[in-house]
């Protein structure tokens, strides 16, 4: 009696443990207080709420030992070895050594193998977690993943087929890639009128994807779009007309621009590819709506953080070029030039401080979003009002410390850089909402983040469930034995 009393102690811990974690995980946006911002006035959803995610980086079977190769390779050839001995002793002591090789090298790596095989499979279902659960959660309009969805440009055409197999079956399973009619031209939708927007992930260009201007090639670039989605283009919303009749520049709207940046910065291996970047951004500025016209303001959704002294974020300023012998192009960057930076401020956003420039030199509204630092960041670009308009350069802060975000006679604009949701850094999104000032005549844009933690908890309460199911099962067909 004791030991049933005891075991019926344990199960009840157990099971009372497991409802609590697992309610706790498929609920924990809830427990966190997550949520999309709220306009102050109103309190009612804002109509442009974006699910953003940052650099899930999907590892491969690279790292794995090829299905080809001997399971035991150890014992390969042990059969001739053996008739190659002439006396029983030497036998035994090649049985022996190869016995021990077998020890010692080949069980360690199957373990290894199955081991790394479970990893991969466990995290797939970790980040798929994170956006499935937030996604019902919270009700996004629309989802965006800011590059890096892979974890190396250099894996072969049928490895990055099958992590973008992974990517869409388990990772993000009721999502969808944003077709290509979509993406060929400059499509209008109306704000909560196309509910297909929220299973569509917007996917950018990672320099784990396509690589960097120095190693990114046509090959690289077709078979990212091919999987994932074009690497360059836009889109448009606008609120529900009141009176606007067919004319879509009256009514206030959002640009959503999705820029490959990665082949920005020279040199480029590649230069047909960059020009296309290049004249991508002309067609951007070209088409905008007027600067003065504040209705209107653009979301840039790229990989590459835009410029910054060293310290105001993890990644310092950093470029590495490749020798002369193998191209030297652009092989790694942590930021932007400032060259182009300057090119998306002052360009995109028109942003140039000049008084006599359209709209004052304040340039156009919006927000820009970035993955690469998985640290994260949150800054302010703008441009000194104290210094010399002929030598002044843009200069960014911390959000949350900057004493020029307020200031209404500079140009400046906001750049968030998304924390990674990969496990190892808390398994983070961003949540941005946007929404339409009827007062101000202008768009207002908040900023907050959720967090699951790191995957050792998502690992902890399958296996707690799992013992749990198994104890009790175990249980219940031995008292009705």
């Amino acid at each position: 009696m004791p030991m049933v009393a005891l075991l019926r102690r344990v199960i009840l811990i157990l099971v009372t443990l497991s409802i609590a974690s697992t309610i706790y995980l498929y609920n924990y946006p809830t427990f966190h207080r997550c949520g999309f911002p709220l306009p102050s006035k109103s309190g009612s959803p804002p109509p442009f709420r974006l699910l953003a995610l940052g650099d899930p980086q999907l590892e491969g079977d690279s790292s794995l030992p090829d299905l080809n190769d001997a399971l035991v390779p150890s014992l390969g050839n042990l059969w001739q070895d053996l008739i190659d001995s002439r006396s029983l002793l030497q036998k035994l002591l090649v049985t022996r050594h190869r016995l021990g090789e077998v020890v010692r090298s080949d069980i360690p790596r199957i373990i290894q193998s199955y081991r790394k095989r479970l990893d991969l499979l466990g995290n797939d279902y970790y980040l798929g977690h994170i956006y499935q659960t937030l996604h019902r959660a919270l009700n996004p309009t629309h989802v965006t993943v800011l590059g890096d969805l892979l974890g190396s440009q250099w894996i072969s055409d049928d490895e990055f087929e099958h992590r973008g197999w992974r990517y869409w079956k388990r990772v993000f399973k009721d999502g969808e890639r944003v077709k290509d009619d979509v993406t060929a031209g400059i499509h209008v939708g109306t704000f909560g009128q196309d509910g297909v927007w929220k299973r569509r992930i917007i996917n950018v260009a990672g320099n784990h994807d396509v690589g960097y201007a120095g190693d990114m090639t046509v090959q690289r670039i077709q078979r990212f779009e091919k999987v994932f989605g074009r690497a360059n283009w836009e889109t448009r919303f606008v609120l529900p007309s009141k009176g606007a009749g067919n004319n879509i520049s009256a009514v206030p709207g959002l640009r959503i621009v999705v820029l490959n940046s990665l082949n920005l910065d020279t040199p480029a291996i590649d230069q047909e590819l960059q020009r296309e970047t290049y004249n991508f951004i002309n067609n951007i500025i070209a088409t905008s709506r007027p600067v003065e016209d504040q209705t209107s303001a653009t979301v840039l959704l790229t990989h590459v953080p835009l410029p910054k002294e060293d310290g105001v974020c993890f990644d310092g300023s950093w470029f590495d070029f490749y020798d002369e012998d193998e191209g030297g192009g652009l092989k790694e960057q942590n930021h932007l030039s400032s060259n182009a930076g300057k090119g998306i401020l002052e360009g995109i956003y028109g942003m140039s401080g000049e008084s006599e420039a359209p709209h004052g030199g304040l340039g156009r509204s919006g927000i820009i979003l970035t993955g690469h630092d998985h640290e994260g960041c949150d800054v302010y670009h703008h441009l000194p009002a104290d210094a010399n308009p002929e030598y002044r350069r843009w200069t960014a802060e911390k959000w949350d410390s900057s004493s020029q975000r307020r200031n209404q006679t500079i140009p400046g604009i906001r750049e968030i850089t998304v924390r990674s949701m990969m496990g190892e850094f808390g398994g983070n999104a961003g949540l941005l909402s946007a929404w339409f000032d009827e007062k101000d005549q202008g768009w207002q844009f908040e900023y907050s983040t959720c967090s699951l933690g790191v995957q050792h908890i998502w690992w902890a309460i399958h296996i707690l469930d799992m013992i749990t199911i198994s104890i009790v099962s175990i249980a219940t067909l031995v008292s009705v034995m």
